[in-house]
């Protein structure tokens, strides 16, 4: 399907904005390993062989081919970026062949990006919303973009200890808040641990999710073993390896560096994603060779959304599409 994306808006505020770096969690020490670990894997071509038929653009992800290895990373608030916000992202993902992945703190109601997608698929974020009564209310409303999958995010329960941001004065302005949230659900306000833990979902939620959800279910943000065989028992069709970008828990391993040992941990019984500091199309190909079926690009298409509105993303999503085409070849 051909499709016709909005001439960027330029403006003032926009092009403050660029210049605000997302950053990460206290040192950002994990945010840098992620970049880290992908530069220091190499890639080793082989030469002398037959050549290989065309391999497919992309993965088969629950009975449905994609168009290439990439999936847009569920990213909150988006129209602190651009005025179009998920609007222009989802638009510019689907006229790529890149399905988005909508996350429960976007600034756009649902009800428009379903509409703007037509019948393309969807995904969708979960956060947990403290207990089963309000994740229950978020997941009927959030059926209303009739996703093709869920993904509950793990690794976020509670809010980063963002320094950067903190000193920085930040507050979100009204026009990115959360546009689709139950108003009844109470904000995190609290610095005792027993009230922190609360706020995440345990085993027993873990599976009374499974049940609720019928689609394919995927959990963001496991980089332990144990953990990803304990979902894959619980009936969970996928992971997404990934520390949040280094966002959230600033001591966390690189997500390359758990992503082979999860992949093993669970061999074919899940679906293996990957997510963490993927910036051109050789990072594309590391995760692919160690395990992953598809990646997640988060910062890239925020800055290109930042700068170009929906142009800009499908112009980042076609560059790593075709870098990752030119590292295919050259292996």
């Amino acid at each position: 399907m051909r499709r016709r994306l909005p001439r960027a808006r330029a403006t003032a505020a926009g092009a403050g904005r660029r210049r605000v770096p997302l950053g990460g969690a206290e040192a950002e020490l994990a945010a840098r390993r992620n970049r880290e670990a992908l530069d220091a894997t190499t890639l080793i071509p082989r030469f002398v062989r037959e050549t290989p038929p065309a391999p497919p653009n992309g993965p088969t992800l629950f009975g449905r081919r994609h168009a290439s290895p990439l999936l847009l990373a569920p990213i909150a608030h988006q129209r602190l970026f651009h005025p179009d916000g998920e609007a222009a992202s989802v638009l510019a993902a689907l006229a790529q062949g890149v399905t988005p992945i909508v996350s429960s703190l976007a600034s756009t109601p649902w009800p428009q990006l379903r509409q703007l997608a037509e019948e393309e698929p969807l995904w969708f974020q979960i956060y947990w919303q403290g207990d089963r009564a309000a994740t229950a209310r978020l997941i009927d409303r959030a059926a209303q973009l009739r996703p093709e999958a869920w993904m509950i995010t793990l690794d976020a329960p509670i809010g980063g200890l963002r320094w950067r941001l903190w000193r920085s004065g930040f507050r979100l302005p009204p026009q990115a808040v959360p546009a689709n949230l139950d108003p009844q659900v109470p904000t995190q306000r609290t610095h005792e641990l027993a009230a922190l833990l609360a706020l995440a979902p345990t085993r027993d939620d873990l599976a009374w999710l499974r049940d609720r959800v019928r689609q394919p279910l995927l959990a963001k943000g496991v980089v332990h073993e144990a953990d990803a065989q304990a979902l894959a028992r619980l009936g969970y069709d996928g992971l997404v390896v990934s520390n949040h970008g280094g966002r959230t828990f600033d001591a966390a391993p690189a997500s390359l560096a758990r992503l082979a040992p999860l992949a093993q941990a669970v061999g074919k019984r899940m679906t293996i994603l990957f997510d963490g500091g993927v910036r051109r199309g050789s990072d594309v190909a590391k995760a692919l060779a160690l395990g992953a079926s598809a990646v997640l690009v988060g910062r890239p298409y925020v800055a290109a959304l930042a700068l170009e509105g929906a142009h800009g993303v499908a112009r980042c999503l076609r560059l790593l599409r075709d870098e990752y085409a030119a590292v295919a070849a050259l292996l």
